[in-house]
């Protein structure tokens, strides 16, 4: 649920009643002192307090003598020569957490010794928002201290740079808005999101300029997209194949593209999964999320950029229709494949996927996103997404913007050992090399379908569902790889 706060960032305000925010980094007087704190009880609270101002550190200030506020937190940033823009998105949610439900607030930003840029403020508001998110719509009853509706918060920044930081604050809003849609996606329940409502969701995106299509299984069927159709062929719901184009940049200019695994629930199929936890398979379309929550944000700030968003939509379902171990597809690429376990699904929707991206745009770079394997979450947990990469350069400027932005990945080995570990004695490849090495099996199997072309498969298994709260995110869908790839665009491929 966004839209819990309405921020407007002011020079200065006349009246700073209510609940104010003060920033202070270390050593530091606090942002706003003088205004807020005529009788100096700030000082005497943060010594009784013991409050050093360490990073993301707080102090509750209630009916300050003096004051014209009702109540300060004060919100510490550390050392001031150590800031980083993710510092600045944490510090918005720990803003966010404390004055949720305030109604009117007040934050004083310049805090003494830091230096605040336009950026660093739109990262500030950006925080806040991507904290405020919840996803409550099918609640009925409340808690007995929640209110029936959560009361929106005003938050006036105040800040010397306002001018500035409201061109940033669009742009935060933007970055916003495409995150809560990748969570809000991967949130919703099986029942109420199949493929049909997944593309109606992609097709909205025309009202802000992106070209969408929307193939059907027929059309499918006439490219040739065995192995993709294979998987939603045990689905009383029908698959979808959705295109999305960004023409923001040059006309000369190459796409790049983006891929999505979108298995709206995965069952398993056949080689059906255990009982206990499957409730949560209903976010094995965290890919496809991401690249249409990506696809909002770059239509939404008018990004200078041609992009190819492409998302494969099934349902991996077990009955009497459903591909089975031991049958052998074929793929759009003309190549066959043996199934070996009908719970390696994603595989074969992302090939089709890729191999229809390559050969109608000829991108510049494919990038696709897939909560592919359980083997990454033993590799790499909750915090980091296993990143293959075919080229140096790509791999490299994916791991900056993941630094910057702390959707940060880890770069897995690819190789011809372990390509061999897929072949088939009766096709030319199978679908799953084992239980060792999972992860990179299945990406060895990728690569098959990409060609010459530069590419990179992020395996967000770990990290798009069930990864550990924090900041700014307080939710089950963490919208991860919204941020990142639109951090990419924007450093390294925009005219």
């Amino acid at each position: 649920m966004a839209g819990m706060f309405e921020i407007v960032f002011k020079a200065q305000r006349k009246k700073t009643e209510g609940t104010v925010l003060c920033l202070v980094a270390a050593e530091h007087e606090a942002a706003g002192a003088a205004t807020v704190d005529p009788s100096g009880v700030i000082a005497r609270a943060a010594k009784a307090g013991k409050f050093k101002a360490r990073a993301l550190s707080t102090l509750d200030i209630l009916a300050p003598e003096g004051s014209p506020a009702d109540r300060i937190f004060l919100l510490g940033l550390g050392d001031p020569k150590a800031q980083t823009a993710h510092d600045w998105l944490k510090a918005g949610g720990t803003a966010a957490a404390k004055l949720r439900g305030a109604g009117d607030a007040t934050v004083f930003l310049d805090a003494p010794g830091v230096e605040i840029t336009p950026r660093a403020a739109a990262d500030f508001a950006l925080g806040m928002e991507l904290n405020a998110y919840r996803f409550d719509s099918y609640k009925t009853k409340k808690k007995p201290d929640e209110e029936p509706t959560p009361q929106r918060t005003k938050v006036t920044i105040i800040t010397a740079i306002a001018d500035e930081a409201k061109k940033g604050l669009a742009l935060s809003e933007a970055v916003s808005e495409g995150v809560f849609i990748a969570r809000d996606l991967v949130n919703e329940p099986p029942n109420v999101l199949g493929p049909i409502e997944f593309a109606a969701k992609a097709k909205a995106l025309e009202d802000l300029g992106v070209e969408v299509e929307i193939l059907g299984e027929s059309e499918m069927k006439d490219l040739g997209m065995g192995a993709l159709l294979s998987v939603a062929q045990g689905s009383a719901r029908p698959p979808r194949l959705v295109v999305m184009r960004w023409n923001g940049g040059a006309k000369k200019d190459k796409p790049v593209a983006f891929i999505g695994k979108g298995v709206v629930f995965d069952s398993g199929g056949i080689s059906i999964k255990p009982g206990a936890g499957m409730e949560d398979m209903k976010g094995d379309m965290g890919g496809a999320a991401a690249v249409t929550g990506l696809m909002h944000v770059l239509a939404a700030r008018k990004a200078k950029a041609n992009v190819v968003g492409i998302i494969g939509l099934v349902e991996n379902m077990p009955d009497g229709n459903a591909y089975r171990p031991g049958d052998i597809v074929t793929s759009m690429s003309g190549q066959t494949i043996e199934i070996i376990n009908t719970d390696a699904e994603g595989r074969l929707v992302l090939c089709d996927a890729l191999w229809y991206c390559n050969e109608r745009f000829q991108p510049r770079f494919m990038i696709n996103l897939a909560t592919l394997t359980g083997a990454i979450l033993v590799a790499l947990g909750g915090h980091q997404a296993g990143l293959f990469c075919n080229d140096d350069t790509l791999a490299g400027e994916i791991t900056q913007a993941g630094l910057v932005t702390q959707e940060r990945v880890w770069r897995m080995p690819l190789g011809p050992e372990y390509d061999k570990m897929i072949d088939s004695k009766f096709a030319d490849m199978k679908n799953t090399g084992g239980r060792h090495a999972g992860s990179i099996t299945a990406a060895q199997f990728l690569k098959r379908f990409v060609k010459d072309t530069p590419w990179a498969h992020l395996d967000i298994a770990g990290t798009a569902m069930g990864s550990p709260n924090d900041e700014i995110n307080q939710s089950w869908a963490s919208g991860y790889g919204v941020r990142l790839l639109n951090e990419l665009v924007r450093a390294r491929y925009e005219s």
